[in-house]
């Protein structure tokens, strides 16, 4: 399990370990909290590409899936 924290993600660098479309290296780039201070939207952008996705942070805490850090 990767350590994330929600107050730490923007700009944060990660890598995906199965990469689709040559898509491997990412950077979270808006964060939005809720009223409750709770992460409601987590953008990715693809550093090649710069196609953005919209995913629940949580999943970046998947260590089968991704990586911290730009690798």
């Amino acid at each position: 399990m990767n350590p994330v924290r929600p107050n730490k993600l923007q700009l944060s660098k990660w890598t995906a370990l199965q990469p689709r479309d040559k898509e491997k290296h990412f950077l979270v780039t808006q964060v939005e909290y809720d009223e409750e201070g709770r992460v409601s939207l987590c953008l990715l952008e693809a550093i090649m590409s710069k196609h953005e996705y919209s995913i629940d942070w949580t999943e970046l805490k998947d260590a089968a899936r991704w990586r911290q850090g730009w690798h």
